[in-house]
């Protein structure tokens, strides 16, 4: 694959994206092969559709001459964050920075959320990237983190974390309660992990995309695409590219000394007034 010269020069990064079979995590594989990356795509292998799409995603990328590698994992299941990790390590050779992409977004008033649904998304969209943050921060080298001492990263450590979260972490939307607190949870995880991880010269970052744009989506809510697009400063809606972009930009030298902040993909939609 060519590397695309409008982005970072990322070439010999070993990159772990999760939920990467479709949608935004698919955009963001894209975009770190695109860089030089060689990139895992993790998918959940629930469906045959999940599966095929991740490793039609791995051969698009072969294709275009990166390195890509499928790795499954159902991150609901106990010891699989571990096993994930260690799968990524194997087929890439070792392990430099991690995207938490994958997640789950059920939609619920909350006076209706039973504690099973809350428990899901809250155990699916912050509890797997508590255990996957721990696990891939191990595999870089971090087993002192915390502990006072440091490794002598370097002025331009190139070891990174970067979740997923949303800009519901802020401004909620209806019935997305348990799915706000989540993503709210993964900002303040990543601060809390840069504190303790930065000794070992690791960054961790959050991503909040807004409305982000996927087959279909303007013929299921017409309403709310229009809206945005009318709000929004800078007219349209994120694409997958646009995420991927951001996460690629803080994976390289140029974010070398950004850790524990959050980065608002919204086209400026938390700029404009709430009134």
């Amino acid at each position: 694959m060519t590397r695309d010269t409008s982005l970072p020069d990322l070439s010999g990064q070993r990159v772990l994206v999760t939920g990467a079979s479709g949608g935004i995590g698919a955009g963001i594989a894209r975009r770190f092969a695109a860089a030089g990356a060689r990139t895992a795509v993790h998918y959940r292998g629930a469906s045959s559709a999940s599966i095929d799409a991740a490793f039609a995603l791995v051969e698009e990328l072969r294709d275009r001459g990166a390195r890509a590698v499928a790795v499954r994992a159902d991150l609901a299941e106990p010891g699989a964050a571990v096993r994930l990790v260690v799968e990524a390590v194997r087929a890439l050779g070792g392990l430099d920075g991690l995207v938490n992409n994958a997640g789950i977004q059920p939609l619920a008033p909350l006076a209706e959320t039973s504690r099973e649904e809350w428990d899901e998304v809250l155990g699916t969209n912050l509890g797997a990237v508590f255990e996957l943050s721990r696990e891939a921060a191990a595999a870089m080298g971090a087993g002192t983190a915390g502990s006072g001492s440091r490794t002598s990263p370097g002025p331009r450590s190139s070891r990174w974390i970067t979740h997923i979260a949303s800009i519901e972490a802020s401004r909620p939307a209806p019935a997305h309660a348990h799915y706000a607190v989540a993503k709210a949870g993964l900002v303040m995880h990543a601060r809390a992990a840069a504190l303790e991880l930065g000794p070992a010269g690791i960054r961790v970052n959050t991503v909040s995309p807004g409305l982000v744009a996927r087959p279909g989506l303007a013929e299921a809510w017409p309403e709310g695409v229009e809206s945005w697009i009318a709000h929004a400063p800078l007219g349209r809606l994120a694409t997958a590219d646009d995420v991927g972009d951001a996460c690629v930009l803080l994976a390289s030298p140029a974010a070398s000394f950004i850790t524990g902040q959050d980065l608002a993909v919204d086209g400026g939609m938390l700029a404009t007034p709430g009134w």
